[in-house]
């Protein structure tokens, strides 16, 4: 059973608290021995007694016998829950004749009230109500006795009126309770209005956040159903493609044997005639007379050896002329469609294209060669003659390209060097140009991509360094920029393509593609053309 329905069932209907002494009438109501000894009193006189509940009558006064299993119960929920003891035993002090349970307390004045009473105790200051009790210990000071009227603020306590005059706390800075319980009330509210500034800013990232999610999940199923149809759309033509390849092989294949099938009608007759040359000549030759066999034909006689040499070259060449299959116009058929299935994917997947950057000499370093085509940075031992720029790098050979990306998603490949130290990355204009923290990742501005001389790499953010486990295979990147998603990119163009590192932020600045070169290091840009 329920706390609440529990507490209901062991409530006296006349007191409204727990039972004390429970006793039960013989129409089966129960109640505080006290409370219904007090409603019988006011009842005789009348002509009978009745149940305040039923309201069946008793003609004599009802003997009132305790419900020892009901006492045994109460007793049993109060033990278990001390809180609704004090409760089930706060009445009003001013309820003589009929107990009514106590709406308020007055500390001040050390009783109870019920509503009734309440209205007409007085409303000033010094007569603190609070919610019904019986224990004043928390209320009253414990040297003196005497209610807590007001606070010390050297020693953070309340205090009573003795305290202030004669006691501990005599000369210390007073005030009432209730401008000290302003004054934190106060503070209070400042560090709740904190809160709950705090608690809205989580609740607008959790918003941001769960809508983020929604347009993910949105952009997951619009893409995989792009993908679905896609590939479905690659199965039907490479099936189109496919029997197109079969019908051509059929062709060939149909052609040949007509040829072969010719070749060989024509071999079937030759060889009748050989057959009827061999059975004359066989003939001839059975015989014993050799005058007749002297005066056989002399074409049949004639050695063939002249003409075998003839006519294996004629046989070789029809042989020859049969042919075999196009293997090489069959391949070159598949190509061709396999290469315009590629093309069609790439037109309706929108496939993102690497931009063809360009390099912004004016931000070199003198250190830097910038190419003539404005797409390879390279290290020069030698100091180039650049005019003076205020977006000029003085402390590390780097240099930046000559558009920046505010918003949008950006892809470019780039291919570097084994030899020397280099760096690939993006970085705000506003990155400082002299200095030691001015190089790329070394400070909030920048991230990039870095290889060293030992041939160890690293992925660098605010002078942050995290080292690459996997040692890159080969020496050409893709560099991907989300950013209204806020993540950069470095994938390593291997086969297959193999990602490094992302890195995630909130842009707060247009970005340039940065580049760094020291020690014989080029880096150049890959055109798509």
């Amino acid at each position: 059973m329920a706390f609440a329905d529990l507490r209901e069932e062991l409530t006296c209907s006349i007191c409204l608290s727990i039972y004390t002494d429970p006793v039960t009438l013989t129409c089966g109501h129960s109640y505080c021995q006290v409370c219904i000894g007090n409603v019988l009193d006011t009842q005789e006189g009348s002509g009978a007694y009745r149940c305040p509940e039923c309201r069946v009558e008793f003609q004599e006064r009802p003997a009132l016998e305790k419900n020892r299993k009901l006492c045994n119960i109460a007793e049993s929920f109060l033990s278990n829950h001390p809180e609704q003891q004090e409760e089930a035993r706060i009445l009003c002090t001013y309820c003589i004749q009929s107990p009514v349970s106590a709406a308020k307390t007055c500390l001040l004045c050390e009783a109870s009230l019920c509503a009734e009473h309440l209205k007409r105790h007085s409303k000033s200051e010094e007569h603190v109500l609070s919610q019904p009790t019986t224990y004043f210990g928390s209320r009253k000071c414990p040297i003196h006795k005497k209610i807590l009227e007001y606070y010390c603020s050297e020693d953070a306590v309340c205090i009573c009126v003795s305290c202030c005059l004669i006691g501990y706390h005599k000369g210390h800075q007073m005030e009432s309770l209730h401008e000290a319980s302003e004054r934190k009330k106060k503070k209070l509210k400042n560090v709740l209005d904190k809160l709950t500034s705090k608690r809205e800013e989580a609740e607008k990232s959790v918003l941001s956040l769960q809508k983020h999610k929604r347009e993910v999940q949105v952009e997951a199923a619009g893409v995989t159903e792009r993908v679905t149809a896609l590939i479905r759309d690659i199965k039907e033509q490479l099936e189109t493609l496919e029997k197109h390849i079969h019908v051509e092989i059929s062709r060939q294949e149909k052609q040949v044997s007509l040829r072969v099938s010719d070749l060989i009608r024509q071999l079937e007759i030759k060889k009748e005639e050989l057959s009827g040359k061999m059975d004359h000549i066989e003939e001839l030759y059975n015989m014993t007379d050799p005058i007749t066999v002297l005066q056989g034909q002399e074409s049949d006689c004639t050695d063939i050896s002249d003409v075998e040499a003839e006519d294996k070259d004629t046989e070789d060449r029809k042989v020859h002329a049969v042919g075999d299959l196009d293997v090489d116009l069959i391949t070159q058929t598949l190509h061709t469609g396999l290469d315009y299935i590629v093309s069609g994917v790439k037109k309706r997947h929108h496939v993102l294209e690497a931009l063809d950057i360009l390099l912004d000499v004016n931000t070199a370093h003198r250190r830097v060669t910038v190419s003539d085509d404005l797409m390879t940075a390279s290290y020069s031992e030698m100091p180039c003659s650049y005019s003076r720029a205020p977006e000029r790098f003085l402390k590390h050979a780097q240099v930046l390209n000559t558009r920046s990306f505010s918003s949008g998603r950006h892809y470019w490949e780039v291919e570097c060097s084994d030899l020397g130290q280099w760096c690939v990355g993006v970085t705000y204009p506003s990155i400082e140009r002299e200095g030691d923290q001015s190089w790329i990742g070394g400070n909030n501005k920048s991230w990039g991509l870095w290889k060293f001389e030992s041939g160890s790499y690293s992925v660098r953010h605010d002078n942050k360094i995290i080292s690459l486990r996997d040692i890159p295979t080969c020496l050409r990147f893709g560099i991907y920029l989300d950013y209204g998603a806020g993540q950069i990119s470095f994938y390593e163009l291997c086969d297959p393509i193999r990602h490094l590192h992302t890195f995630t932020a909130t842009f707060t600045e247009p970005l340039h593609a940065g580049f760094n070169v020291t020690n014989k290091a080029w880096v150049k840009i890959r055109s798509q053309d």
